[in-house]
Parts: structure tokens; sequence; C-alpha cells
């Protein structure tokens, strides 16, 4: 399983940035990725890594309080990519953000993720 985090960069506080993950490998063979629920984690350096939104293979969403109403996850399954839009960006969200089954990080592994940094 293949987890590749982009779209992460510099912005100011009060400014939008739009994530995307693309998931590849074997995991994911015709049709799969449709089936499986996804999360996007951020982490701090010297924080436990943070759960912030999860989309399931229904289409409804689960959002961690810090980021409701201020972040929006999506899927193209065509494309095998999850999205997470980002708005109303504050300090407090700098992380590297990655994608992951909210279950099955551990038999997946972790991408190198995507590095958000939000400046005041």
């Amino acid at each position: 399983v293949q987890l590749q985090a982009s779209g992460g960069g510099l912005v100011q506080a009060g400014g939008s940035l739009r994530l995307s993950c693309v998931a590849s490998g074997s995991a994911f063979s015709r049709f799969a990725f449709r089936r499986y629920d996804m999360g996007w984690y951020r982490q701090v350096p010297g924080k436990q890594r943070e759960l912030v939104a999860t989309i399931f293979s229904s289409g409804s969403t689960n959002y961690a309080d810090s980021v409701k109403g201020r972040f929006t996850i999506s899927r193209d399954n065509a494309k095998n990519t999850v999205y997470l839009q980002m708005g109303s960006l504050d300090v407090e969200d700098t992380a590297v953000y990655y994608c992951n089954h909210p279950r099955l990080s551990g038999t997946w592994g972790w991408g190198q993720g995507t590095l958000v940094t939000v400046s005041s």
C-alpha cells in the first residue's frame, strides 16, 4: 500500500489549502478503494497523531471538533483519491498531514505526509 499525500505548503492564517492523497498498491485493485473508509490525520512533532476527518465508504463524514466547520473531506473513488479542503486556517493547524484507513494503519503503514504551515 502506498499513500501519497500532497498539497501542503505555507499559508497565512485565515487562508485555505486543499490536500490530496492518492492510494495505490495491490489493496486497491479495481473498485476496491470505494469499499474503504479513509481518514486524514495530522501530527505535530512531539505529539500524537490525530484523526481530524473521516469519510466512510458510504460517503458520510465525521470531523474532530477542532476542525468541524472549517475542513471538508471528500473522495473520488475513480481516482483512488481522498481530499481535505481546509479553510479558516489557524496556526494551530500547522502539522504534517497524512491519509490512512481509520483502522488499518497498522497494516497499511504510513506515507510521508504533507507539511502544512500556517503563519500568523
